[in-house]
């Protein structure tokens, strides 16, 4: 892009024997004509004519600064009064910074004791946890030299094992005296059983009851054959006495 630039010298300002310029460029967008010259009293340049520099404020507050410092240092050079209020200004103000900052040191003392305590009782606490990690490691290394030296491991007794096999002991001596003593409740009742099923009447493919007669009554004419046969005999004794 073009700027359609031109230089041309500022007549009467120059620096340590530089010379100051100007420079006159138009805008591309609008046109406008923008005029700035060299500044080499700061190594920068200022802005004339037509434009804005960016972060403007900031460069003109650090420069108002400067103005002001300069301006103080001429009135104090001039005015000893001037001076001296200002000394006892300065004063004041670093009695109070020292006094804010030693309010700060307590605080910050404060809390450095406050971890230091907290660091210890970690520390303790991590020296405990230690001790007791040791002496783990200490019985395991025991423990591995009497296998190494016996040839055996050695088995740790534990008691609940020795309960549970008391408890089963216990119950193979009681289950035998109890299937003895049950045994002739079965029969009995087995046998009680059958003679009840034998007891039952029976039933044909009707549905009817069918009783069986006992052997008594089912032969009434029994009775009687023994009657004649006994008066028959009676009858062949009283043919023979005559």
């Amino acid at each position: 892009k073009k700027f359609n630039a031109r230089k041309e010298d500022v007549m009467g300002e120059t620096y340590l024997g530089i010379q100051t310029y100007r420079f006159y460029i138009k805008c591309t967008k609008c046109l406008r004509e923008i005029t700035f010259k060299t500044d080499p009293a700061n190594g920068d340049y200022e802005l004339e004519h037509g434009a804005i520099r960016n972060f403007e404020s900031i460069r003109l507050a650090e420069k108002q600064a400067k103005e002001e410092a300069a301006k103080e240092a001429e009135e104090e050079a001039l005015n000893p009064m001037k001076l001296l209020e200002n000394r006892t200004r300065d004063s004041r103000q670093e009695m109070a910074a020292i006094e804010a900052l030693e309010d700060i040191k307590e605080l910050n003392a404060r809390h450095a004791d406050i971890k230091i305590e907290q660091m210890l009782a970690q520390k303790r606490e991590q020296e405990k946890q230690y001790e007791i990690f040791k002496k783990q490691v200490e019985e395991e290394e025991d423990e591995a030299e009497i296998r190494k030296a016996f040839g055996k491991p050695m088995v740790e007794i534990d008691h609940d094992d020795i309960e549970s096999e008391e408890i089963i002991e216990k119950h193979e001596e009681i289950v035998p005296l109890a299937i003895n003593t049950i045994k002739p409740k079965t029969m009995i009742s087995f046998a009680q059983t059958i003679n009840a099923k034998k007891q039952q009447p029976t039933k044909n493919a009707l549905g009817m009851i069918i009783k069986k007669k006992s052997t008594a009554n089912n032969d009434p004419a029994s009775k009687p054959s023994i009657g004649l046969s006994s008066l028959v005999a009676s009858y062949d004794d009283d043919d023979d006495s005559a």
